[in-house]
């Protein structure tokens, strides 16, 4: 499992984001994590199904790399597919740059811990919370010109290791370096407060530091207050799936 940092280049058309120049990548080593929901009595089988979750997202996200290759698409793809508050299109873009990348690598990087960590984030959540908070995060730290699910990616990595803070993480190529992961997300925190504080163009600091605290504070209050409060339009939405919507008059 690996994490990387996310570096921003310009070119022609515009802006795009590039592969990353360095950073740390932690590794979860065999952690097993408590569920939150604990409703399905088969765990086999939603993890099966879980897989089709990310799997999805991965997919998405390469055929949206594979529409930045065709030219005359540009314009369109910075218009829908790049978040920037200037622009005059601004919700349907939030959601789209998520699935966004214009370098391969930074696509493989971001997909690779989303795989790294899917486990961990679908055992603690079930497969429909995730997705639910995956999308969620799409609205957090957004502050400048921006696409890739460097921010969703970072609230998936703060969730895990908030609710799993004495797990081991490493550094890839270097694994006899372990640390807590309380004390990694800690020190991503620091680092990304300083880099917006500071100004540093290398990562995308406030997608980082707005996806993480997004991902904090949902494990800690927002399953709570949201997905245990859902209950009423759950039930609303299953009477219409299996009776269909009512239909008004009838003959008598």
């Amino acid at each position: 499992m690996a994490l990387r940092g996310w570096a921003q280049r310009g070119w022609g058309c515009g802006q795009a984001w590039a592969p990353p120049v360095g950073g740390g990548c932690p590794e979860l080593f065999a952690v097993q994590a408590p569920r939150l929901l604990g409703r399905s009595k088969n765990v086999a089988l939603e993890k099966h199904q879980g897989k089709w979750n990310h799997e999805g997202i991965i997919a998405a996200n390469a055929l949206v790399f594979c529409l930045w290759r065709v030219p005359s698409l540009h314009r369109t793809m910075i218009r829908y597919f790049t978040s920037n508050p200037a622009s005059k299109v601004l919700c349907s873009p939030m959601l789209l740059s998520t699935f966004s990348h214009f370098s391969l690598f930074h696509m493989a990087a971001n997909m690779y811990v989303l795989w790294s960590f899917s486990s961990s984030i679908v055992n603690i959540l079930g497969q429909e919370q995730f997705v639910a908070v995956y999308l969620s995060a799409v609205a957090t730290g957004r502050y400048g010109p921006s696409l890739g699910a460097s921010g969703a990616i970072m609230t998936v990595l703060a969730a895990v290791c908030t609710k799993i803070p004495e797990g081991r993480l490493a550094i890839i190529f270097l694994p006899v370096f372990t640390f807590t992961a309380g004390n990694a997300l800690k020190a991503i925190i620091a680092m990304d407060t300083a880099g917006m504080i500071l100004g540093w163009k290398f990562f995308d600091h406030a997608a980082h530091l707005g996806g993480a605290l997004f991902g904090i504070w949902y494990i800690t209050y927002g399953h709570e207050l949201i997905w245990k409060n859902r209950e009423p339009l759950v039930k609303i939405w299953h009477e219409i799936r299996t009776n269909g919507p009512k239909k008004g008059g009838g003959s008598k």
